[in-house]
């Protein structure tokens, strides 16, 4: 096994496009200091920068194609400075040795730099691993919803960061979740993977989504410290109807035919970890509307002071072809906008909503069922037509439901 891993990274030293550019340069520098030194005459003049190529090629190709070069250049100056000549003066007997010096300190260079290299993939496959376990692949379908996701991540050392999503086929409906945690690094990882395990289980479990932002705000009190938080959109969509709520966090956008809409909640609440309060906000969903989640890095891009043009790039980018290429588009023009590395780390979440099946009825919102069906007792019980009206974006917030759920129970 490790016979064949060293093998491979023998065969990666010789494939990878750098690895050849270095060794091509390098070859490239001794046949022109071959050249001028036959050139010039007879005696040797410029043996010495034959030493120079061997570093050339160590700051691409691994040690061996390193020592290939040092071997040429020294051939070659042993070569010039005994061609025709008794001996070899002490000068040029100097410039031997000194190539045959430089091309083992290339080497050893190529050496170290191609162990912090495969660290670097190291850390770069665990990373991606992390991500994987922490930010699960989505669809391509849940319900009646196409998705697509992509995390765009702002460092070239790791994949992961604070940003999270799900999104989750539950008996009360397809629920999603869009957040971002305060900072960044390890701690940053391991509160997203905190509220994520917490979101998947009580997601399940809780008929409203007021309930479950109390469950992800306590879950988040108990692992941060006082100034840390986590900003979060939380939806539902059941049978075409859609319910939001909105901890601090960009709105999600309503991509629909040919106009983009911000869901804005109907009054400000806090991110989690701060005991937010928050407001229902629904939607009547048609066919072939498309959602856009987002965090704030795709807010935040700029270049030379100019903030990225979503809202006004977003039918465009987003709202023709399959919801995987309208990410792939949307990246694009980010990165092309930018022209550089990211600030932020940003994470995407494109739903469309395909409609439900050929008389199938309307569905009632969770939220409802919660509200009205709780007895005094406790119990659920809802009977048909006992379904209050959605709340609105200029309704007033409805009350959680008392009990161990409630906002007020911390």
């Amino acid at each position: 096994m490790a016979r064949a891993s060293r093998a491979a990274r023998t065969r990666a030293a010789w494939t990878r496009p750098d690895a050849r550019a270095g060794i091509g340069a390098a070859i490239v520098l001794l046949a022109l200091i071959a050249a001028v030194e036959l050139a010039d005459g007879a005696e040797p003049r410029v043996v010495g920068l034959l030493a120079t190529p061997p570093f050339v090629a160590a700051a691409f190709a691994g040690w061996r194609s390193v020592g290939l070069i040092g071997l040429g250049c020294t051939l070659f100056g042993v070569g010039v400075t005994s061609f025709g000549a008794n001996n070899v003066a002490l000068g040029e007997a100097t410039d031997i040795a000194a190539i045959v010096v430089a091309t083992g300190i290339a080497m050893a260079t190529a050496v170290a730099r191609q162990r912090q290299l495969d660290r670097m993939n190291t850390l770069s496959r665990l990373a991606s691993v992390a991500q994987e376990a922490v930010l699960r692949p989505l669809g391509p379908q849940i319900g009646h919803l196409n998705l697509a996701a992509r995390y765009v991540s702002a460092s070239t050392a790791a994949d992961i960061g604070g940003d999270l999503y799900e999104v989750l086929d539950t008996p009360y409906g397809a629920r999603m979740i869009i957040g971002d945690v305060r900072g960044n690094g390890l701690d940053a990882v391991r509160l997203a993977s905190t509220v994520l395990g917490s979101y998947r289980h009580v997601a399940f479990e809780r008929a409203d989504l007021r309930a479950i932002v109390a469950d992800l705000d306590r879950a988040v009190a108990r692992s941060v410290g006082d100034e840390d938080f986590v900003t979060a959109a939380l939806l539902e969509e059941r049978g075409g109807s859609l319910t939001i709520v909105n901890c601090g966090h960009p709105p999600p956008m309503l991509l629909r035919d040919g106009r983009v809409q911000l869901l804005e909640p109907p009054s400000a609440a806090p991110p989690l970890g701060f005991m937010p309060v928050v407001s229902l906000r629904s939607h009547r969903l048609e066919p072939g509307d498309r959602l856009l989640l987002y965090t704030d890095g795709l807010t935040e891009a700029r270049r030379a002071g100019e903030f990225f043009p979503i809202a006004e790039r977003a039918w465009g980018l987003l709202g023709h072809g399959s919801v995987v290429d309208g990410l792939r588009s949307l990246e694009s023009a980010l990165r092309e906008w930018v022209g550089g590395p990211l600030d932020d780390d940003i994470a995407l979440v494109l739903v469309e909503y395909t409609g439900p099946r050929a008389g199938a009825e309307e569905a009632t919102p969770s939220w409802a069922v919660a509200e009205r069906g709780r007895g005094s007792d406790g119990s659920m019980a809802v009977g048909p037509g006992d379904i209050p009206t959605p709340p609105g974006p200029n309704s007033p917030a409805v009350p959680p439901a008392a009990g161990p759920s409630s906002l007020s129970g911390r």
